[in-house]
């Protein structure tokens, strides 16, 4: 399976205007990352404030570029400004607040507004616009005012709005944090169908430990490097460590580890309800 994303030896200043003399790894808001995404997969980024992760993930679209370092977005450098375009085509990105993402009065010219900038003909775009309200089960309110829309349905507008533009990766910077818990679901669900349906490629940037379970594979970050990169049985399983990172696990392993905690021979690496009810049947 291809790469869509490569980064080898990534390094990342915010300082970098000080002389190389004046620097050290310590001002490194990255530092020597390596890493591939590859195409189709569902990849998840987690590590407590401060730790890089949102960072990495600007370097994804070439709205950061590398101090000293390689990203490659499906083999185009991100250092080449004749390719930014490009490379912001494949590689879309739905941040955290979806108020600021929104610059149309209807939803369905919100959504219209990447393809026209791209220079798509119009009976294309409707195509487009139509297509992409569809995946995100948003067709319903096309005509609607985005200021009239919950939280998730907003975030979900703004997802179609990259769809549109038909990227083969989709990222998600803490897209979810300022949403409540169903508007969480409802995207988190329209991300995984698209991943599964389209073969779109998600890398999700989130807190939530509990939206990592169903991903691909979970990287963990920390002071700016990877310090676990796995499936999520890998890395969940490692409940101390994560914890000494600052960080939550998902809570149906960490009651599998309070329960091994206390003299139960049972797995720590228990993801779902089902498997702990399972479990729990069986002891």
């Amino acid at each position: 399976m291809l790469n869509i994303i490569t980064a080898r030896d990534l390094i990342y200043r915010y300082n970098s205007m000080r002389s190389r003399d004046e620097q050290s790894e310590n001002d490194a808001a990255l530092n020597g990352i390596n890493v591939d995404i590859k195409q189709g997969e569902f990849v998840t980024i987690i590590g407590h404030n401060g730790s890089g992760k949102s960072t990495l993930a600007k370097h994804f679209n070439a709205l950061l570029l590398p101090s000293s370092g390689t990203v490659l977005v499906d083999g185009i450098d991100t250092r080449n400004g004749d390719m930014v375009w490009n490379i912001r085509q494949t590689a879309g990105m739905v941040f955290q607040n979806p108020d600021n993402q929104l610059v149309a009065s209807v939803v369905e010219e919100d959504v219209a507004f990447g393809p026209e900038n791209l220079g798509i003909p119009p009976q294309n775009i409707r195509e487009r616009v139509d297509e992409a309200l569809r995946a995100v089960g948003m067709i319903e309110y096309a005509k609607k005012a985005p200021h009239l829309l919950s939280g998730g349905q907003k975030q979900r507008v703004a997802i179609a709005g990259i769809i549109a533009m038909r990227p083969k990766c989709i990222i998600l910077d803490e897209a979810t944090a300022m949403l409540d818990p169903s508007g969480r679901q409802e995207v988190m669900n329209t991300v995984k169908k698209l991943n599964r349906e389209e073969g779109i490629t998600i890398v999700n940037i989130t807190h939530y430990m509990d939206e990592a379970v169903d991903a691909d594979r979970v990287i963990v970050m920390d002071h700016g490097t990877i310090v676990m990169n796995g499936t999520p049985r890998e890395v969940f399983k490692n409940v101390e460590l994560l914890k000494r990172l600052g960080l939550d696990v998902p809570q149906v392993t960490e009651l599998a580890y309070l329960i091994r905690k206390d003299g139960y021979d049972i797995p720590v690496n228990i993801l779902t309800v089902d498997e702990m009810v399972e479990l729990i049947c069986r002891l």
